[in-house]
């Protein structure tokens, strides 16, 4: 049994190990790479995997519970608060009309039971939070519009599967329909009181949250082990999911309670980041376990209904998704990528049919073709984002009506261009500007665009990795291109772009560290600013100063230490190819750089530097 369990364990990170860097690799992100890392070691490919798979399942299921969990941690009720409109309103308003539509089609089209339908519409109502926050971080979308309307949607229905949990069982009781599996509940109990269950189930996890969590937790720290906190967050996770569990709900929900409850609790961060890298690799489990769980088999026997229902499912919740995009408000791009960040079915409609079929509200066959269509939308998710990302946002839709304010104005072409105006560019900007100096800025983020335009700045939408945005900017009557994109793959798509095609310009790039700035080099880049070495280098400037340093003597030493790194960049470039010569150029450098300053010193202690030290003259005043 042992090795069976360390066999498969072998084989879903074997498999997630190989598969994730090649489709992060393609840009279609890590939930495929992991879903199809399932397909392939599932019964349909290679058979690695059997019909243990579905017990994998029970298990992988726990990287959602941690995520609810630390989702809970995140909502406090001052974030609760400043996200009420959209929570209450977006939230809301994309359950009630997807329930509404979806309880059409069930009820009068599929010719389904009253209470049967409500249920199916309640269920399919529901996305996927762990591939929506997981496709956010991942592409750097969770501080858009849309990634933040998309987190008030989905904890909006977080919230409101513990609700649904609970009608559901009524809903059994009063069709006419015999319900079968009767569960026993908690301590031993026949469940015969499914709802009373979960409100006692809830209710004990709002005590055990208020008077026993913090002060075990407290206890715990005076320990300090920090190996036993994290085992303390565990056991806290596990507890609470088993206490659900006994009680016939979803864990996941209880451990979002729990997390609501330590919100405001002193060790919120602290659980966070011991809780971080266990969600990471549990949620990746989850969705090679949901690959390696697809029943092709029905899909081969039934694959134009399962592909319509699908199809359907998903035309139906992008419909909602959209009216309530036009009805907030959200720019054109960001509606769409809304709509297609949240038209699958989610892993909690996993929960909510499980409870359906074992309540006998439809039978097997039914249930079978239901969970496809829930798996397979789930599938279809990441591959819409995918060709969205690079066919459809910000190409297709900027010649809009709605964009063209947007477009760059012939007159207005600058010597500078700025592609990217986050925090690093539009610092830039802001500098250049005080100085006189005006610049062309491009951005590819339609709310930073407007936020900047509010704040005065000439900021025009467009795809700096485009040649026809490029041109209408003016690059080719520009004599100074500066990138400051957040995302190093587009620096360096940038970078040979414009060697390509623009070879006359003087390129200053931002790399996020030396090995991007590697990249670029060999893309012909000369002027590239690491961001972190200023930062680093003037905070030693800072810590000399305080152990009695001469603040101008150090800040001239922090100049000549960030000339001598930068020329040892491009000498270090040449070699980074080759691992032994490369660390051996590396150590070289370092000697070399240590000796130089260390002789610069010993000079500088026999003649007295005389120099100005702003912090000195301040102190005098």
């Amino acid at each position: 049994m042992g090795a069976s369990v360390l066999q498969n364990a072998m084989i879903f990170l074997g498999a997630a190990l190989l598969f994730v860097p090649i489709a992060k690799k393609l840009g279609i992100g890590s939930v495929l790479g992991y879903i199809i890392a399932g397909i392939v070691i599932g019964p349909f490919a290679f058979g690695f995997i059997g019909t243990e798979g579905e017990d994998i399942m029970h298990a992988a299921e726990f990287g959602v519970v941690m995520m609810l969990f630390l989702i809970g941690l995140e909502l406090n009720p001052q974030s609760f608060w400043k996200l009420r409109r959209r929570i209450i309103g977006m939230g809301g308003l994309q359950m009630l009309l997807t329930g509404i539509l979806f309880f059409g089609l069930f009820y009068f089209i599929q010719d389904v039971e009253l209470n049967t339908a409500i249920a199916l519409s309640l269920t399919f109502a529901m996305s996927s939070t762990a591939i929506v926050l997981q496709t956010l971080k991942e592409k750097n979308l969770d501080k858009t519009h849309a990634g933040k309307s998309s987190f008030a949607v989905l904890l909006f229905q977080d919230i409101a599967v513990i609700p649904i949990l609970a009608i559901i069982p009524l809903l059994a009781a009063t069709s006419n329909k015999e319900v079968k599996n009767i569960r026993v509940g908690f301590l031993g109990v026949i469940d015969q009181y499914p709802t009373f269950t979960i409100i006692a189930a809830v209710a004990t996890i709002i005590f055990l949250g208020k008077f026993v969590f913090s002060p075990l937790l407290h206890w715990i720290a005076k320990a300090h082990m920090r190996e036993l906190f994290t085992a303390s967050a565990l056991f806290l996770v596990i507890a609470v999911s088993w206490l659900m569990d006994l009680a016939g709900i979803s864990a996941a929900l209880g451990a979002f309670l729990a997390g609501v409850l330590m919100a405001n609790s002193a060790f919120r961060h602290e659980l966070e980041s011991n809780l971080e890298p266990f969600k990471g690799i549990l949620l990746g489990l989850f969705f090679t376990a949901v690959g390696s769980t697809i029943n092709f088999g029905l899909i081969v026997q039934q694959p134009i209904k399962i592909l319509l229902g699908v199809l359907l499912f998903m035309l139906i919740k992008s419909i909602v998704l959209y009216i309530v995009a036009v009805i907030f408000k959200l720019v054109l791009q960001q509606k769409i990528l809304f709509t297609l960040l949240l038209s699958q079915v989610g892993e909690f409609a996993f929960i909510l049919l499980g409870s359906i079929g074992a309540l006998g509200m439809i039978n097997d066959s039914l249930f079978d073709y239901y969970m496809a269509v829930i798996t397979v939308s789930m599938i279809m998710s990441p591959v819409f984002l995918f060709l969205d990302e690079k066919f459809l946002s910000g190409k297709i839709f900027i010649q809009k009506k709605s964009d063209h304010q947007y477009k760059v104005d012939p007159k207005e072409h600058n010597e500078i261009i700025i592609a990217g105006f986050g925090h690093f560019g539009s610092t830039l900007g802001r500098f250049l500007r005080a100085n006189g100096v005006e610049a062309t800025i491009l951005d590819n983020n339609s709310d930073q665009v407007l936020l900047l335009r509010k704040m005065g700045f000439k900021v025009f939408y467009g795809d700096v990795t485009r040649m026809d945005i490029l041109e209408a900017a003016g690059i080719s009557k520009a004599k100074i291109l500066v990138s400051a994109l957040d995302i190093p793959e587009k620096n360096i798509q940038l970078s040979e772009l414009i060697a390509k095609h623009y070879p006359q310009l003087k390129l200053f790039f931002r790399a996020k560290n030396r090995i991007d700035a590697y990249e670029l080099i060999d893309n012909g880049v000369e002027k590239i600013y690491r961001e972190s070495i200023h930062a680093s280098v003037y905070m030693g400037v800072d810590i000399l100063s305080e152990l009695g340093f001469r603040k101008y003597t150090s800040l001239r030493k922090a100049n000549d230490f960030i000339m001598y790194d930068h020329a040892a960049l491009y000498k270090l470039s040449k070699h980074r190819h080759d691992s032994d010569s490369y660390v051996k150029s590396v150590k070289e450098e370092i000697e070399q750089q240590e000796r130089i300053i260390a002789e610069d010193r010993r000079f500088m202690e026999h003649k007295p530097d005389n120099a100005w030290d702003k912090s000195k003259i301040i102190e005098n005043d």
